[in-house]
């Protein structure tokens, strides 16, 4: 059984993966499996290229298209490695990242999320800046991009990625989840993740309005105890809950029925805020 498994959806990008597995297959540290994901490409490249595709430690498994959660959750389930690293079929990794994020995690065991430094390339090039990780910091915007290192143990803890969520929010939703396990957060200070911008990516050309707006509220209802946790301030909470008067009833059932606003933990405080809000008129 391999001790890491990397795992790469692919929608249509046949003509980067070569790029891609490569940079996998360069790795000083090489226990490692890939599992590519062709999830239901409808370019007529990526599917001739990926039909028998023959690349040492790599595996590809044939879907109909699934989107990336879904492609993600089957390569993982598909996969045996104890360390788990996603990777986006046109992006890249160091030689190296690997190996320091496995003696890393071998050594904690408490280390839930091993992640980079990062550069960008491709139609916008230079350091990926992110700020220092806090948890904190995390539940106000996500300070971790997809190719992060996570145990499998944990994954199946949280049950993969989150099916309700995606527009790159699958990623931040999922490392709340892990955080929430109280795993330890670490980030090698060094570039080992290589990012490629194309112009023509979901993150280049998705509307942000609305799916924003949609992907926020169901972030927020993924993580309500979490979120209240670090978010105590009643006009905050409050105006949050307002967006979801749409969904009341079944949001808060969600909310009446959390174990902290059971015990009444002085930190879900501003819950209290919900009778009023929700009482009918």
């Amino acid at each position: 059984m391999p001790k890491v498994s990397v795992i790469v959806p692919c929608y249509n990008m046949g003509k980067y993966i070569d790029e891609t597995i490569d940079s996998v297959l360069k790795s000083t540290y090489q226990d490692f499996e890939i599992v590519v994901v062709n999830d239901g490409s409808t370019d007529e490249f990526t599917n001739k290229h990926l039909a028998d595709y023959n690349r040492p430690k790599t595996k590809v498994i044939h879907t109909k298209n699934q989107g990336l959660v879904g492609a993600r959750n089957t390569a993982i389930e598909n996969s045996s490695g104890e360390y788990i690293l996603p990777l986006d079929s046109d992006d890249m990794i160091s030689e190296n990242y690997i190996k320091e994020a496995v003696e890393y995690m071998d050594k904690n065991p408490n280390a839930g999320i091993v992640y980079c430094m990062a550069e960008r390339f491709g139609d916008s090039q230079g350091i990926w800046e992110f700020p220092e990780y806090t948890t904190e910091r995390m539940v106000q915007q996500c300070l971790i991009f997809c190719s992060g290192f996570f145990r499998r143990k944990d994954c199946e803890k949280v049950g993969g990625y989150s099916v309700n969520m995606n527009y790159n929010y699958e990623d931040w939703d999922f490392w709340l989840k892990i955080i929430e396990l109280e795993r330890d957060v670490y980030r090698i200070p060094k570039i080992h993740f290589f990012n490629r911008v194309r112009k023509d990516s979901i993150t280049s050309t998705r509307d942000w309005g609305g799916r924003m707006k949609t992907m926020n509220r169901q972030l927020y209802l993924n993580h309500l105890e979490l979120f209240a946790k670090y978010h105590t301030d009643p006009v905050t909470l409050s105006s949050e809950i307002k967006k979801l008067k749409s969904e009341k009833e079944e949001t808060i059932k969600w909310v009446y029925n959390t174990m902290d606003y059971k015990l009444g933990h002085a930190l879900l405080q501003p819950f209290r805020f919900i009778k009023n809000l929700f009482k009918p008129s």
